[in-house]
């Protein structure tokens, strides 16, 4: 049998961690003194529930709560496909253990897999079951991030370190004093600083690794009749059913425990699949049915965006040596071929993630970037086959190449997860019509100013050859309408979306004053240059610097102030990322225009000198 008495130390990081993340104030205390009796009080229930790990347990013998004596070195080899199917309810969300296991794993440690203190390598779906069934010490394993250097500081922790165990950040004082004072600002309606927030996320991991560590986290168990019911931990099936209903899906996971210990793989696929098969007999009309857990399985592991990074990687390198050779125009149908072939993976991506979440995949900045990108790309390939120019995927592919490098290395500031709609959202008509209306135009814009940073490239190189260059700065302009129509036609169903949303057409929200701002800034810049306010090259330039504006809109309203009605796009981290780009870029900018200017006043003096 199990034993499952609690260390003093396991037991008060547990019990204190556990409510974290719902503890209020003063009533701090009093929760974990409450969630610490419902702790103990629902381990007694697992034990007595699950006995069936009796046969079990002769292989891990007395076992202290956190200790790591279970042989579980085999499990690295299973393969998890058959219980990464099983569904679990999460987030508001019916999704595969797959899915489960994997935001779980990135949510605390901000990477998808783990390798622990001797070197093993950990995949999401063997680290949930090793944490439920204590085969680790999971307590002690440095795994918990923290991305602010300051409150690192503040908790008086390593400063050389990113990653710290539950035990520590559990006995340390200032964490939840921290957290608490957050949320009394945040309830206040007060602004919080970057370590106030970071001090939110970590308690929010702490609490996360603590659920997954009880058992609490596992909803497996479905609700026998409506779909919005929460479902059930095993241990906790009698809100539901009876021990006779129960009773068959006791033997499969008696079954699934052994052959996940001993690293049998064939009856550990065998067991996950009967459990599986179980669940969906004790509510058929609930339970999600099998293509679509297959499908999101099938979405995680096929990596479309992953796969289109690198075919936009390769496609760029050769377009680059096709252009620099000048004669390699069957290079340039190699690269353009790759640029294909990275499009319908990133579209294939777009496709799944919008079947299973039944909605357009714009609601949050992860799946509005990987959108955007899509859109630049595909615009991209439009006016290459219009205008029979490789510049445009020149243009295209080094922006849609960043914005996926940018999502796929910061997981926890911009989470890839897809969560349910929230109610203004629910429209999805508007939510169409609207939202990706304003994010085709963000395409738009975002490959303008990839054009314009060739533009300027060439201008710096050899300003008078870039000057008399007017098909380029006419493909541009053309690009810059198509932005402005679309940005327009977005702005104004927005104000009808607010309408229908809210009760009024216009109310200066920071999300809708940006929009306008960026919206003035595009219009003022296609007619200055209709009206002979400037020359081509200042087109060129305010490509490049009105997309500042586009930034602000798009990224600055949502991670920078953080305020208004759009708060369901809301998040952190970040910063340092854009701000170094925008620095860089405006350097790049302010040489570009230096140099046009010295050859300019270049032209001028030889022109005095020439005799009359």
């Amino acid at each position: 049998m199990f034993n499952l008495k609690q260390t003093e130390m396991g037991k008060s990081a547990l019990n204190y961690y556990y409510p974290l993340g719902d503890a209020v104030g003063s009533r701090s205390f009093r929760l974990a003194r409450h969630e610490s009796e419902r702790e103990l009080h629902s381990r007694r229930l697992k034990r007595r529930i699950f006995i069936f790990i009796a046969a079990a347990s002769a292989l891990f013998g007395s076992v202290s709560y956190g200790q790591s004596d279970l042989p579980n070195s085999n499990s690295g080899s299973l393969d998890f496909k058959q219980w990464g199917l099983t569904a679990i309810q999460d987030g508001g969300r019916r999704k595969p253990v797959d899915t489960f296991a994997r935001e779980t794993l990135i949510r605390i440690t901000g990477r998808s897999t783990y390798t622990d203190k001797t070197g093993r390598k950990w995949q999401p779906n063997d680290f949930v079951l090793s944490a439920l069934l204590e085969t680790r010490d999971w307590k002690n394993e440095p795994m918990v991030l923290i991305s602010i250097g300051r409150l690192i500081e503040q908790l008086g922790l390593d400063k050389t370190q990113r990653r710290f165990s539950f035990a520590q950040l559990a006995g340390s004082a200032e964490l939840p004093r921290i957290a608490n004072e957050a949320r009394a600002r945040k309830r206040a309606e007060e602004p919080l600083d970057r370590v106030q927030q970071e001090a939110l996320s970590v308690s929010d991991r702490l609490a996360m690794l603590s659920n997954v560590m009880n058992g609490s986290a596992f909803l497996i168990i479905p609700a026998p009749r409506n779909e919005t019911d929460p479902w059930a931990e095993p241990s906790e099936f009698s809100r539901y059913y009876t021990d006779a209903q129960f009773a068959p899906l006791q033997t499969q996971l008696q079954a699934l425990v052994t052959a996940y210990t001993q690293g049998d793989g064939f009856n550990f696929s065998r067991a996950a699949n009967q459990l599986r098969e179980g669940l969906r007999e004790l509510s058929s009309a609930i339970y999600p049915q099998d293509r679509q857990l297959r499908l999101e399985y099938f979405y995680n592991h096929f990596e479309g965006f992953y796969r289109a990074i690198w075919c936009y990687g390769i496609a760029l390198v050769i377009l680059i040596v096709a252009h620099l050779r000048k004669r390699g125009r069957k290079l340039r149908k190699i690269g353009v071929g790759v640029a294909i072939v990275g499009l319908a993976f990133q579209a294939s991506g777009i496709v799944m993630r919008c079947m299973i979440a039944g909605r357009p995949p714009v609601t949050n900045m992860y799946e509005s970037i990987i959108w955007v990108s899509f859109a630049v790309s595909f615009f991209g390939m439009i006016f290459f086959a219009r205008y029979r120019t490789p510049v445009y995927l020149l243009a295209a592919l080094p922006v849609t190449l960043v914005a996926l490098l940018l999502v796929h290395q910061m997981p926890i500031a911009m989470p890839s997860s897809i969560d349910p709609l929230v109610p203004v959202l629910r429209d999805n008509f508007w939510l169409t019509i609207h939202v990706l209306t304003i994010t085709l135009s963000y395409a738009a814009f975002a490959l303008a100013m990839g054009f314009g940073h060739i533009l300027l490239w060439r201008y710096a190189r050899n300003p008078t050859a870039a000057s008399a260059d007017a098909p380029m700065h006419f493909w541009l302009y053309r690009v810059l309408q198509l932005g402005v129509l679309l940005l327009a036609a977005g702005t104004i169903l927005g104000g009808v979306w607010a309408n229908y949303s809210w009760g009024r057409f216009w109310g200066w929200d920071p999300k809708e004053t940006w929009a306008l701002i960026a919206l003035l800034c595009y219009i003022l810049t296609l007619h200055g240059r209709l009206a002979g306010w400037w020359t081509e090259f200042g087109l060129v330039v305010a490509s490049v610097v009105c997309f500042l504006a586009v930034l602000m809109a798009w990224y600055g309203v949502n991670f920078v102030l953080g305020k208004g009605l759009h708060s369901y796009g809301f998040g952190i981290g970040g910063e340092t990322y854009v701000a170094t780009f925008v620095i860089l870029d405006l350097l790049f900018v302010a040489f570009a225009i230096w140099r046009y200017r010295a050859s300019k006043r270049t032209v001028v003096v030889a022109g005095d000198v020439v005799p009359g």
